[in-house]
């Protein structure tokens, strides 16, 4: 999942043109917003907090960081515990008896772990163990354990967000053209997966006298924003190659504020473990896009 409510910050609600008297106004509206993205970002449980991304293997999986085990952590006891994923997905883990492991914080030595998926809007099982945790996603079927810690290098050396000046023309009033019924968006992963998206509907706008599409998909039912995975000709140059994201508010009166300056990097910009999607090709914008996050400087690609 890729549920990065944690990037949401409000939209930017009027007309699409800024006046010059609002243009100080918007210019700390977007700073707020950047402000924010970036405490996210760097909060103790962030993306930038991750360290290892592990998947399961039908079985028995050992688990800790010394080298004899199936999936060795980079933080942690030698040896934590056993998972043992079933072949009905259920992954059920039984800690050592030394570990000093806390499933949901408590002491507790077995539980079967509820992954992201199932666990929805609530909190999936963490096992906690010092300073890191880890708790179970699934992809496509797929079972791995996303592994945290709050010391982890990438959160103790972030350098930073780099973005293009805040150009209020990037601020765009879109038109809204309702979707058909049914209308879905299949949009790839860094992992290989392949998922459907709802479409809401799609949105034209123009720039430089050019007519442009963009859609946007309903990351899960009863979502208030909709989201737009897009790349542009700026990407893989100035900006993250994959793809970009933004959040977009619902039409008003066949409108939409589509705001470039909240165009941000995905977590895998900045981390080897996370699962994020790929622009669609109907999102790739044959335009540059010079609004929003550019490339992360301590990139790990």
């Amino acid at each position: 999942m890729i549920r990065t409510s944690l990037f949401i910050a409000a939209a930017i609600l009027g007309v699409a043109t800024v006046h010059a008297t609002d243009t100080d106004n918007y210019k700390q509206s977007i700073e707020q917003w950047h402000a924010g993205r970036v405490e996210r970002l760097t909060a103790p449980n962030g993306w930038l907090s991750l360290i290892g991304l592990e998947w399961l293997k039908d079985g028995a999986n050992r688990i800790g960081s010394a080298a004899d085990n199936d999936i060795v952590l980079k933080a942690g006891p030698a040896h934590l515990g056993v998972a043992n994923l079933a072949g009905n997905g259920d992954v059920h883990l039984v800690l050592a008896n030394d570990s000093g492991a806390l499933i949901d914080g408590k002491p507790v030595n077995e539980a079967t772990l509820i992954d992201d998926v199932k666990a929805g809007d609530a909190t999936p099982t963490t096992v906690s163990f010092g300073t890191a945790s880890f708790y179970v996603i699934n992809r496509d079927g797929r079972k791995g354990l996303r592994v945290k810690d709050s010391e982890a290098p990438g959160r103790k050396h972030f350098l930073g967000i780099d973005s293009f000046p805040i150009d209020a023309s990037w601020r765009i009033e879109a038109t809204w053209v309702p979707a058909e019924p049914g209308e879905t968006l299949e949009m790839g992963s860094v992992i290989g997966t392949i998922d459907k998206y709802p479409v809401p509907g799609k949105l034209e706008f123009t720039r430089d006298g050019k007519h442009f599409e963009i859609l946007p998909v309903i990351e899960e039912p009863g979502d208030k924003q909709y989201f737009i995975v897009f790349a542009d000709r700026t990407s893989g140059k100035e900006t993250y190659g994959a793809a970009r994201f933004i959040y977009i508010d619902p039409p008003k009166d066949g409108k939409v504020v589509l705001d470039f300056n909240k165009a941000y990097n995905p977590p895998c910009a900045f981390t080897p473990f996370a699962t994020c999607p790929l622009a669609p090709p109907e999102n790739r914008l044959d335009l540059r896009v010079t609004a929003g996050e550019k490339s992360y400087r301590g990139s790990h690609q």
